[in-house]
């Protein structure tokens, strides 16, 4: 057995044909200067597993009938959790003054529809729900919210409701005093009747079959997911979104984000100060 301590190198070769299956399996990419990332994430999994190389644990991912298992515990480890509440909070206003009341006007019959697409832990969509009963459109109008994310285990962490003070550094206080309460540990536990209002699922961005029906929301926020895509998945899965999203539909993504490059599908269209994708 080896020593805990013993960890393996990641080498060229082994670089390449991870990084290319780990694109392939969830869309994030690895540049070649990111080799030394990827070896420091996965080394604690080569070691648990018992293997002298990467390359052993490329084919139990491959090939190996636990390997479905294993790549729940892969995407844990690879995933980026930074987020918070009220987070890029103009396109929230823009969503509550702008777009949900011009939307609503006009709506057939049914429920308006709106999508966190990768929500991590969940700060993104009770944000929207947070801004929504602000605004009090919860009273008016029939608005579901669907959250998903590709890490099953983060969306099980996510449904117990507890946030880190960290979660709430940019959120107002008097909204923390009215939608949180202290709980044990110094955390924060947010408002059942506002974690309700959100419906969690496990969805792959990159794959169709897990998009079709979410994607058929009139309002996407997809922020701060395709820093971490290659050009060739970020226009797969923004195609995905076109084909089922009606028209007009709405995609929100981060601010350091752009689609102009990528996709002549939608309108970049100001909206109070912020910038969202049209489809017309």
């Amino acid at each position: 057995m080896r020593s805990g301590t013993d960890k393996p190198k990641l080498s060229e070769a082994e670089f390449t044909i991870l990084r290319d299956l780990i694109l392939e399996r969830t869309g994030l990419f690895y540049h070649n200067n990111k080799r030394d990332l990827l070896e420091d994430k996965l080394s604690s999994l080569v070691v648990d597993r018992g293997f002298f190389s990467f390359l052993d644990y490329y084919y139990l991912l491959k090939y190996d009938t636990t390997a479905e298992a294993e790549w729940r515990l892969l995407i844990d480890t690879l995933r980026v959790p930074e987020t918070f509440f009220w987070r890029e909070h103009d396109q929230l206003t823009a969503l509550v003054e702008v777009l949900l009341p011009q939307y609503l006007s006009s709506l057939p019959r049914g429920p308006l529809r709106i999508w966190s697409a990768a929500c991590s832990t969940g700060e993104e969509p009770l944000s929207i729900a947070m801004a929504i009963s602000e605004a009090g459109w919860f009273d008016r109008a029939w608005i579901e919210i669907i959250a998903s994310d590709i890490s099953a285990s983060t969306i099980d962490k996510t449904k117990k409701g507890l946030y880190r003070p960290y979660s709430l550094r940019n959120l107002p206080m008097n909204l923390r005093d009215k939608y949180f309460v202290p709980d044990e540990g110094g955390l924060w536990r947010i408002a059942s009747h506002i974690q309700q209002r959100v419906k969690w699922t496990t969805a792959n961005l990159t794959l169709k079959a897990d998009v079709a029906s979410l994607a058929t929301a009139h309002f996407i926020y997809c922020r701060n997911v395709f820093i971490y895509f290659p050009e060739e998945v970020i226009r797969k899965t923004v195609q995905h979104f076109f084909e089922y999203m009606p028209t007009p539909g709405y995609l929100f993504v981060g601010a350091a984000e752009s689609l102009l490059k990528i996709t002549t599908n939608f309108e970049l269209q100001e909206v109070k100060g912020t910038f969202v994708y049209v489809k017309r």
